[in-house]
């Protein structure tokens, strides 16, 4: 079904192993209400049992990628526990995407902010066009970007995160490229194809070690060194003894195309 003729927050389309997620609010320019947050934690539920999934992409509508939180719906219930409650199931949504079992491919267009921007430092890629912009602006009305902090300060530098975090300033997309914040800044005619070009790619790979790599790269961030290692060295060896490690290999020594089967 066309994007016009679809009302709901959050959509989903699915085909050969990637998932297009697109937040559809564009007129709101995208803010996560309620709604987008239920909507999304329900697709990212599901997305995470399916044994075809290879790639996600997570895109939007209109002129913004994801203004943050949708302020106006915020301050209509000026209740302690409702936000507690609005911050938790936003977490859980981020949570959720990094612990989707595949890569998860940001691609921005103009704003991304607060949350928004929180949206595109928890996917694992990120693409974005030359004119997008980034920042954690809640300190601008007072709201230190609390929740957003936690997946810059493990995206960025420490001190760069910081002085976003304090002074609300919009960041270019090359500043955000030199960051590490996204993977790559392109022409915007060119947003598509680069997204394309790099969904592709992880397509290409085996789905046993597109599995395993994203869960043990995640996991070992969190271990010390030799935790690390050990943690590695398991995962590695499991992962030899696939059949997508045998044919690869075998395809490497007698300098052929492998044929990877996912298993």
């Amino acid at each position: 079904m066309p994007y016009e003729e679809n009302t709901a927050p959050v959509l989903l389309q699915q085909h050969d192993g990637l998932a297009h997620i697109t937040l559809n609010r564009p007129t709101q320019y995208n803010a996560l209400s309620e709604e987008v947050l239920d909507a999304l934690q329900d697709i990212l539920d599901d997305l995470a049992r399916d044994q075809a999934l290879q790639c996600v992409v997570i895109q939007a509508r209109g002129k913004a990628f994801c203004a943050g939180h949708d302020l106006k719906q915020m301050r209509s219930r000026p209740e302690h526990a409702y936000y507690l409650d609005l911050f938790q199931r936003c977490s859980r949504v981020m949570q959720s995407v990094q612990s989707l079992p595949v890569p998860v491919i940001a691609r921005v267009q103009g704003l991304a902010t607060a949350a928004g921007c929180q949206l595109v430092a928890s996917c694992d890629l990120a693409v974005a066009a030359q004119s997008a912009r980034f920042a954690v602006s809640g300190i601008n009305v007072g709201l230190f970007c609390s929740t957003p902090a936690v997946a810059l300060s493990r995206c960025v530098p420490p001190k760069a995160a910081m002085e976003m975090l304090m002074t609300g300033e919009f960041i270019d997309a090359s500043r955000a490229r030199e960051l590490g914040l996204i993977n790559h800044a392109v022409p915007d005619e060119q947003l598509d194809q680069a997204v394309h070009d790099l969904a592709d790619r992880i397509l290409a790979k085996s789905p046993v070690a597109v599995r395993a790599g994203k869960a043990m790269f995640h996991r070992q961030r969190s271990l010390p060194l030799e935790q690390a290692y050990d943690y590695a060295s398991q995962i590695m060896a499991k992962n030899m003894m696939s059949d997508d490690a045998c044919e690869g290999i075998d395809a490497f020594i007698q300098k052929r195309p492998a044929v990877f089967k996912g298993r």
